[in-house]
């Protein structure tokens, strides 16, 4: 094979033809180890119909790597070959991984603040809405979304999928020991098309709103299923991987311990080890998050105000993609006002967390975003992108919490700050204070404070009035040899949802 070249964090892929006889997904074992300098890394390797076996490698290495393939089938055994890694391009800043125990960066080191959305079957709607989703997405500030590899049989969502997810058998049914390959080509393209736009795509691979036996399979071939998503999508820089929408709802038929082999499964053949996660339906059902093989707490709970709480429970990053919806729809989870799902991005941002929008507005034809993509016909998404420029622009490090959520005000209101301080929001919420004490001494200039409506998207510059701090404890009071200085204070308006942002002025040269 001659050389080959790709990018840093891009996707090199070789294919080879291979024995098309008996069950090659469940009969045929195929792996390569790839090799730069001392290093090598195992990548397994998966069937793709038509005769043909493939191998996908995302270098994480700048410089030549070259490869071996291993099988007890000869014509997949031996095959070498080289590739050389280059530098990546604008835009390529790699996988994303965990960073400051409850943050988020890319590979690079570039700080990522995720910001999701949720089209759960979006990948098996008609062509043309698979399109007008992704035109949609472009137009939005999500980096992330949750999807699922199987269909959905649920409310809203109950047209036949674009394509089977497994081959046909003789009978008629679909084989779950043979997973269709069209289908799971499509699945690559788009993950491949969110690549390309910047957005993550949290892969679910299991849920309990099914009616064509995908929640009823094995253990084995549930195993299988598992190891064959891993060898097939670890390779895009994009992946994350969801065990589950709603885990405890199938708890009957997957116990827990079979849980735990599917994020086994995914550390023995994900090379790259991208973040894994597992998603609860009961608010009271939280998979142990502690565990080691879960990267970060996703959960789904519309009580935002105890994202401190889970962030202390488990000690990972907390992201509730799951804080109810924005709609009109019958179900109460899916009909908070714009205002009330932006109320809880904010709060959740201010708490040290990471929130998830989903829009469910009823349509006629049950074209709804959260179920099945499409368009968007509510307002959230665009105070959701307005938060997530204002955090972006001088938050480099991640939100943490200013004070303990069990001490007033911080019970109350939400606050948090980048770093060492030199950024912070306060969000006051349902709160109307008609005046808040900044914290910072009268004489201070070394730090603009802005005034921001988050429903009408504007900043302003606050003013500033008299305000003693009577405690040191309340809003972040700078205190020097244990007594609070008196502090400026800030003119809030009598309306809800506004907030301050605190930051220090840049050195002038």
């Amino acid at each position: 094979m001659s050389d080959a070249t790709v990018e840093k964090w891009g996707m090199f892929e070789a294919s080879f033809q291979g024995p098309c006889d008996g069950n090659p997904y469940v009969d045929v074992a195929f792996d390569a180890v790839f090799t730069h300098k001392s290093r090598q890394v195992r990548v397994p390797g998966f069937y793709d119909g038509d005769d043909t076996y493939r191998i996908r490698f995302m270098p994480d290495v700048e410089g030549q790597w070259s490869f071996r393939t291993r099988s007890k089938i000869a014509a997949l055994d031996g095959k070498t070959g080289f590739v050389v890694a280059t530098a990546p391009s604008a835009g390529n800043h790699g996988p994303v991984r965990v960073r400051n125990k409850f943050h988020f960066a890319y590979a690079d080191g570039s700080p990522f603040f995720s910001f999701g959305t949720t089209c759960y079957a979006w990948t098996h709607q008609p062509l043309r809405m698979q399109e007008q989703t992704l035109e949609t997405l472009k137009k939005t500030r999500f980096n992330k979304i949750r999807m699922g590899v199987f269909p959905k049989d649920y409310p809203y969502n109950v047209n036949e999928p674009l394509y089977a997810c497994f081959e046909k058998g003789a009978d008629g049914k679909e084989d779950f020991d043979r997973p269709n390959p069209v289908l799971f080509q499509h699945l690559d393209k788009q993950v491949a098309a969110l690549c390309e736009l910047g957005i993550e795509a949290d892969i679910i691979m299991f849920h309990p709103y099914d009616r064509w036996g995908y929640a009823d399979m094995s253990a084995e071939q549930d195993f299988r299923y598992v190891a064959y998503l891993a060898a097939r999508l670890s390779a895009y820089r994009n992946i994350w991987w969801a065990l589950a929408n709603e885990y405890d709802f199938l708890i009957d038929t997957k116990p827990m311990a079979q849980w735990d082999r599917y994020f086994q499964i995914l550390e023995e053949n994900d090379p790259y080890q991208h973040l894994r996660s597992i998603h609860n339906g009961d608010v009271t059902a939280n998979y142990d998050h502690r565990k080691p093989w879960v990267t970060h707490t996703c959960i789904q709970n519309p009580d935002v105000k105890r994202t401190q709480e889970w962030r202390d429970a488990y000690g990972k990053p907390v992201v509730n993609d799951e804080p109810e919806y924005e709609g009109d729809i019958l179900q109460s989870w899916g009909n908070l006002s714009a205002q009330e799902l932006v109320h809880r991005y904010w709060i959740t941002l201010t708490r040290g967390g990471y929130a998830g929008h989903g829009e469910t507005y009823a349509h006629p034809e049950d074209l709804i975003w959260w179920a099945k993509g499409g368009a968007l016909h509510g307002e959230a998404w665009k105070r959701i992108g307005f938060l997530r420029d204002l955090v972006e622009a001088d938050a480099k490090h991640g939100l943490n919490p200013i004070g303990p959520v069990t001490e007033w005000p911080w019970s109350r209101v939400s606050g948090a700050r980048d770093g060492d301080g030199d950024f912070r929001l306060i969000y006051f919420g349902e709160h109307q204070p008609i005046i808040w004490s900044s914290g910072l001494p009268m004489d201070s200039d070394d730090y603009d404070v802005d005034l921001i409506d988050t429903w009408e998207m504007t900043v302003t510059s606050a003013k500033k009035v008299a305000a003693p701090v009577t405690h040191p404890v309340r809003h972040g009071a700078i205190v020097r040899g244990g007594k609070p200085d008196a502090a400026f204070g800030v003119e809030i308006p009598r309306k809800p949802y506004q907030a301050l942002r605190v930051r220090k002025k840049r050195q002038r040269v």
